[in-house]
């Protein structure tokens, strides 16, 4: 049976370890490429035998969730050194803490 009782924010973000490695890697305020943190992701799932690139299965999941993040306006993508919107970006990014989640 499901707890339908907490229903906040706070709650998918925890439900979801993608989004935890994301908001660790930004906490301290610098811009992050989305590589870091799909290669923290792999060091820490990864089997021993798999190989260098295995991080790169990550990558998908990584950008999902920083969408989703920055539509929540709890992140920022960066995108040739502005903010780029969420919806309609290309290319490559990096993510910042929005200054709303402090």
């Amino acid at each position: 049976m499901t707890d339908d009782t907490n229903n906040g924010e706070n709650t998918k973000a925890e439900d979801d370890p993608v989004v935890d490695y994301i908001l660790r890697a930004v906490a301290s305020g610098r811009d992050v490429a989305p590589q870091e943190i799909a290669q923290a992701i792999a060091n820490d799932r990864a089997k021993p035998s798999a190989p260098k690139d295995v991080w790169r299965k990550y990558m998908t999941v990584v950008r999902q969730q920083a969408i989703h993040l920055a539509r929540e306006g709890r992140l920022l993508i960066i995108r040739k050194g502005e903010i780029a919107d969420p919806n309609d970006f290309k290319g490559l990014y990096k993510l910042r803490k929005a200054a709303s989640d402090q």
